[in-house]
Formats: C-alpha cells, structure tokens, sequence
C-alpha cells in the first residue's frame, strides 16, 4: 500500500519516468477540475498519479492528498478519505494543512470520535486564518459540550461571538510592565522616595555587586508616562509578530533573552548612570523579526510586509537615540544584536519558510526536502547568548572592582548625568 491509500496503488493515466514540476501541477490543475465537475473517481486516478511521481513536490502533495480525500470522500469511502487528510498532516507545514485538519476533525465528528476531533480542530484553530476562528470555535464550543466541559464551551462560544478576552504573552508583559511602572511613577514624590525605581532599575554598581535580576527587572519601571506609552504601543506591535511565528512561550524567552544582552551592553558600555525601560528587549525582538524575515522568509504575507518595515524603524530609533543625551543607545544596540541572532539561528516554527522548502539532488536523482535543524538548535542558539551575557557581565564586574566603572563608555554625548535615570 502506497501513501494514496490503495493497496498496490491506482491506475495511473499519466506517462512513466521522471516528470517535470509542470506535470504535475497540469495533472492538479485537471484533477482539481474534474473533482469539481463531480467526477470523482476519473479525479481519484489523477491525484494518484500525481502522488506516484518520483519528484513529488511537498506543496503538490499535499494538494493531491487534500483532493484525493475529497474524492474519496464523494464516493464514500470514509475510512481511506480520512486516511488521505492525515497523510497531509504528518508532512511538514504547507498551504493545504489547515485545510486538512478541518477535514480531519469533521472526519472524526463523523466517525463519533469526539476527542480526536477536538484535538484536531485545536490544530486547525491555530492555523485558521482571523475570518474562519470564529467558525472553529463554535465547534469547537459544541465538542466541550458534549465532552461535559461546560466551562470551556462557554469560553469557546464567547470567543466565536467575539466577547471573549484572550490572553497573550503580548498582553500579559504590557499589563504586568504597565501597571508596575505606573506605581513607580506615581510613588516617587511619596515619603519612601523612588523605592520602586532603585529595586528595579539597572544599577551598574549594584549588578557588579551581584544584584543580577536588574538585568530583567529594568524593563519593568519607566521614566514616565510618554516613555512607557511609546514603549508599550511598541511591544504592541512587534509582539503579536513574534508570537504568531515562534509562539507565545518562545517568544517571551527572546524576550527576556533580549532584555539580558541590551542590559549587559549598557552595564559594559553604557557608563555609570542608572538605566530604565524594555525598549532593549523590544529592539530584541526587532531583531528576531528582522532576521528571521529575511534569512528564513515566512510563508506568511501579512506579517513579512510588517516586517520587511523593520529595518528603517531600527534605523531611525538608533538614530535618535544617538542624538539624545538622555536615551540608552548601549541597551539599544545589545538587545538589537541579541534578536538578530536569535532570529537568524532560529527559524519560525509557527508558519512555514521559504527555506524549509528547498531542495537538493537525492543519491537517485530525486529531490530531497532539506530537513528543519534539530530540536537542539534553539537551545543551542539561546545557550550561546546566555555565554555572551556571562562574559559581559564578568566584564563588566571587574572593570567596576578595578576603577569603579567600565573603561568602554560610549561618546559623551550620549552619557546620562548619574542622578537621572536613562531611558532605554
């Protein structure tokens, strides 16, 4: 049995040998066509001979998988459509997997299998373009239900009349940032001082003390209400970019990894003042979407033409933070360095890439699909940073036990006045 699902295969009206990447898609184009007409099984040996072609390309494949299955279906043979749809799903991400897990769940509906069609419309949701969300979930509000989940077919059916509150990493780092920087702003004329501010900012003299968690915690406080609006309304922005490419967990770790690499760069290079603000961590994730786009290039249009605009923005911000005493450039420019690293080593997993999809000459002379890089490699990626922060702040401790401050400040003009915070 091929991966058509007929034992022995199917009887195949194409010409033998090696094909061209245009017959194949001459052959969907016509299967396509007659699927639509309602000849299902003259249809069925199309699909057939595209997915017995020694140069199957992954995106055609899952085309001739996707209506292989419909016709299957149409001629009811359940068992092998479903078959089909989760052939699609065990490739790697292309055009027609969202198409495939829709079909699949229905599939399973059908078959009475409700708990896997519910684990199956989960991975449809995730790949549903906005307009189609709330579709999936209302079903997916009716499959809690009849599972006995009342809760979380409330929680769905809300999200398909859209009342529903989602929570994203985004939402969740702008609240818990928003809400201590407000209290800082607005303790600091208190009778207790600034105490919000010097538990948190990056003090540089503190961290070579061994106070390391300022190195996070000074994305947290802000110098004041325009500079934490500005900031916030930035993270807003890049934030969901890098969710919907990397997923919320990868996306808070750049986060913070970013943060880290922007704070030993401004202890090491930034002068002694102290420092506020997450732009560090926001450059970061700058510099993942920048990397990412132009290295890996998403197959996802929308996002890639926000990011492709990246590049000018960074520009711009370095610049005007060069030509501002008060701005942290140091904390810019790590944080920035850091997100380009982490995008250029990791590629997206949430959607698919260009670069997953080239091809090379296999021993027979077929193509091959060159494999994603190894689970390793983000770890791999994120440890190298995690090395560079060490060194920096290794740096950065001894230049203060010897001379009580680094020796590599950046110009003058950028140096804060020691009892002003900086803002980065």
């Amino acid at each position: 049995m091929d991966q058509t699902g007929y034992p022995g295969g199917h009887p195949d009206p194409s010409p033998q040998g090696p094909q061209s990447r245009a017959d194949p898609e001459a052959l969907l184009q016509r299967a396509n066509k007659l699927l639509r007409a309602g000849d299902f099984n003259d249809a069925a040996r199309h699909y057939v001979s595209i997915l017995r072609a020694p140069m199957g390309d992954p995106q055609i494949t899952a085309a001739a998988l996707l209506g292989l299955g419909e016709a299957r279906y149409r001629t009811d043979d359940d068992a092998g459509a479903l078959a089909n749809w989760l052939s699609i799903t065990k490739l790697p991400e292309n055009s027609s997997t969202y198409a495939a897990w829709r079909q699949v769940a229905a599939a399973q509906v059908r078959a009475g299998d409700l708990q896997s069609a519910f684990a199956s419309y989960k991975e449809a949701e995730r790949r549903a373009p906005p307009e189609d969300k709330p579709e999936i979930a209302n079903r997916l509000g009716w499959l809690s239900k009849e599972l006995g989940n009342q809760g979380a077919a409330n929680r769905y059916f809300a999200k398909g009349r859209g009342d529903a509150l989602t929570i994203t990493m985004t939402k969740l780092i702008i609240a818990v940032t928003v809400v201590i920087s407000i209290t800082a702003i607005l303790t600091q004329e208190g009778p207790d001082g600034a105490l919000v501010y010097q538990a948190l900012w990056l003090d540089k003299a503190l961290i070579a003390a061994g106070e390391y968690w300022r190195l996070w915690t000074v994305t947290l406080v802000h110098g004041d209400i325009i500079h934490l609006a500005f900031n916030m309304y930035a993270l807003w922005i890049v934030g969901p970019l890098v969710e919907r490419w990397y997923g919320q967990i990868r996306m808070l770790v750049f986060y913070l990894a970013c943060a880290a690499t922007g704070s030993v760069a401004s202890f090491v290079f930034g002068g002694a003042g102290v420092s506020v603000g997450a732009s560090g961590a926001i450059f970061g994730l700058f510099g993942v979407l920048a990397a990412a786009s132009w290295i890996h290039k998403p197959v996802d249009q929308y996002a890639r033409g926000v990011a492709m605009q990246i590049g000018v923005l960074i520009v711009i911000n370095l610049a005007f933070g060069f030509a501002n005493a008060g701005i942290d450039n140091a904390a810019h420019i790590g944080g920035l360095l850091g997100g380009l690293w982490l995008g250029a080593a990791i590629p997206p997993n949430r959607v698919p890439t260009m670069s997953s999809w080239w091809r090379r000459a296999g021993p027979s002379g077929t193509m091959d699909r060159i494999s994603r890089p190894p689970a390793a490699v983000p770890v791999l990626a994120v440890g190298v940073l995690v090395f560079a922060v060490l060194v920096g702040v290794m740096y950065g401790t001894s230049a203060y036990d010897e001379g009580g401050s680094p020796g590599l400040d950046l110009p003058a003009f950028v140096s804060p006045a020691i009892v002003a915070p900086r803002a980065d």
